[in-house]
């Protein structure tokens, strides 16, 4: 029987890395609603959408006429509590004086002592009764939590204010976000994960509204763990934002640059050979065709990676027929050179 002739080529090592393109999601470093904590009408408000402030920075004032009532009332209850815890002290020290002249009773004492006592109580409670109106009232003024830009005012002059603790369905009086550093979340692939490095791995961004420009940026975190409905681990990537100009919301492309593993090559997917039981190529060593399994990597159309299966230097049969089996004598007519293909 004569020996068939074949074609064959060598693997070519996989690039040391690759470069994955993923949509992405521009966000604040930092973003919260600014509620108010008090009942009552807005009064004023300081600052509209992409005003920068800082923290602490007077926003809005709220009036709430019965708040300040209710302090006042409280002031007023306080005064009288404290009136009379002076008056019982002084009673207090005038029975314990005669007590000790045997001028009165000790029942008389012990009365005026306990009567003395239930004044300070009350004192005590009045006094935590002002302190709780007087926090109400300075919740009057609505103040900014952290330096960031207004993105969003969504009341204005004379609206009813309902308190974030309420349970009256309520709106934010602002939004606030900072944007000097801004956060590109992407979801890579269950495939890739195992290249995502915090600290170490890189990213380009390409924004639209930035034609020809690439924004360079580094992964920061990652969830640690895979996403079980979309099989993907959520990525976080930090960009400087110096000057503002990333806008936040927008829709970004990610390039993460992703290390291969050194032992991966590819071949022409013509070497591939289909069986119901594996992948499989035929790698001809000392003249016999050794059938070989293969682990697949990634598909790049005409030809396709190779994780496992394969070693430098191999000759992989080119269009191997059905028939090829290993231990099959063949005969080498044309070597192509690693990844040729042809």
């Amino acid at each position: 029987m004569a020996v068939p002739s074949v074609s064959v080529v060598q693997p070519k090592p996989a690039a040391q890395a690759q470069e994955i393109i993923l949509p992405g999601n521009m966000q604040p470093f930092i973003s919260s609603p600014v509620y108010a904590r008090t009942d009552g009408y807005l009064k004023k408000w300081y600052f509209d959408i992409g005003a920068h402030v800082k923290a602490g920075q007077l926003l809005a004032t709220i009036q709430s006429p019965e708040i300040d009532e209710q302090l006042s009332q409280a002031q007023s209850t306080l005064a009288t509590a404290q009136a009379n815890l002076n008056l019982a002290e002084i009673t207090k020290t005038r029975y314990e004086a005669m007590f000790q002249k045997h001028a009165v009773a000790q029942q008389d004492r012990d009365n005026a002592a306990g009567t003395y006592s239930a004044n300070k109580a009350a004192v005590d409670a009045d006094m935590a009764n002002v302190r709780h109106f007087e926090a109400l009232v300075s919740f009057e003024k609505v103040y900014a939590p952290f330096d960031g830009v207004i993105t969003a005012r969504n009341t204005d002059i004379g609206d009813l204010i309902n308190a974030g603790s309420s349970s009256t369905a309520k709106t934010d009086l602002f939004h606030i976000a900072q944007t000097g550093t801004v956060r590109a979340y992407v979801n890579v692939p269950e495939e890739y994960s195992r290249g995502i490095h915090p600290g170490a791995t890189e990213a380009d961004i390409l924004l639209a509204e930035f034609p020809g420009q690439k924004f360079p940026g580094k992964v920061v975190r990652t969830a640690e763990s895979i996403n079980g409905t979309t099989r993907t681990l959520l990525t976080e990537i930090d960009l400087p934002n110096p000057g503002n100009i990333l806008l936040t919301g927008s829709y970004a492309e990610v390039h993460l640059h992703i290390p291969s593993p050194s032992s991966t090559f590819l071949i022409p997917v013509s070497t591939l050979i289909f069986r119901s039981e594996r992948l499989q190529a035929g790698v001809v060593r000392n003249g016999k065709v050794e059938l070989t399994d293969l682990t697949p990597g990634h598909d790049f159309g005409s030809e396709i990676e190779v994780v496992a299966g394969l070693k430098p230097g191999d000759q992989v049969v080119m269009n191997p027929p059905d028939s090829l089996v290993s231990g099959q004598q063949v005969n080498i007519v044309q070597a192509s050179l690693p990844g040729d293909g042809k």
